[in-house]
């Protein structure tokens, strides 16, 4: 009953997967046919030329990639150090800063869009790259995943290596970092794809074509007269998908493996 349940689900979640798949290889005709056809009648490529050469695809692409990749490097190097410190250091307050960081995973950042966009205005940041990472490098949610994976570590590790001379920023990044690698990669997945598929943001921060994300950049096929182009916008979604699909399958075990750890110590 459980196998059956689970596939049933799987299938739930994959048929509008499928379906874009199969509209991005269909010409007009069959798009647009008042019957439905999961496969197409042939493999047409012409949607994926026209996705690539309609608009800058490769460009958006390119933006996504920049944008993700610093916000990633940020929040790991801001995360790790405070997670570190408050899974493995005695000092007073602790238990209230992490009740801080519990409570920041409560607010959304729809709430806080407002004031940051406004801060980046008169800093005249806005429609800039700095706009688009800046208002993400502090995650509190890498915070207390990197908490509770540290928490779980044994404390007398952390002590031997003091007592061989380490410095707290070497026993961070030279021991408790590299044991940390399944959470850091689940992390990595959730905050990549977080900010991959980001549309609010963008839309708001960066007016510029040139400077679109891939979300915003699939908004430029639609046309105000005809509407959605539905070959190529299916197409060019396949392509801003794949990466993000690819990447889960590669690292899927230490995904796992990293939210097993996040809830093995409070």
């Amino acid at each position: 009953i459980a196998l059956v349940l689970l596939v049933v689900g799987a299938a739930v979640v994959m048929v509008p997967f499928v379906w874009m798949v199969s509209l991005s290889l269909k010409t007009p005709p069959e798009i647009f046919t008042p019957t439905i056809a999961l496969l197409p009648q042939g493999f047409h490529l012409e949607n994926y030329t026209a996705a690539l050469t309609r608009t800058d695809l490769p460009r958006f692409l390119l933006n996504g990639a920049v944008v993700c990749g610093a916000i990633l490097f940020f929040q790991i190097l801001f995360a790790v150090p405070c997670a570190f410190a408050l899974a493995q250091r005695s000092f007073r307050g602790r238990t209230l800063v992490f009740g801080l960081v519990l409570a920041g995973l409560l607010v959304p950042f729809h709430v806080t869009a407002i004031p940051i966009f406004l801060g980046l205005a008169q800093l005249k940041l806005i429609n800039t790259y700095t706009a688009l990472i800046v208002p993400f490098v502090a995650s509190v949610f890498g915070i207390f995943l990197f908490r509770q994976a540290f928490a779980a570590m044994s404390t007398e590790l952390f002590e031997a290596a003091r007592i061989d001379g380490l410095s707290e920023t070497a026993i961070v990044w030279r021991i408790a970092f590299p044991l940390a690698l399944p959470s850091a990669t689940a992390f990595g997945i959730f905050s990549v794809v977080a900010h991959w598929n980001d549309l609010f943001w963008p839309l708001i921060a960066t007016p510029s074509p040139d400077l679109a994300t891939p979300p915003r950049g699939i908004l430029y096929f639609r046309d105000r007269e005809s509407g959605y182009d539905i070959g190529p916008l299916m197409a060019a979604t396949v392509i801003v998908v794949a990466p993000m699909v690819a990447v889960f399958l590669v690292a899927q075990r230490r995904f796992v493996q990293g939210i097993a750890a996040g809830g093995l110590k409070g």
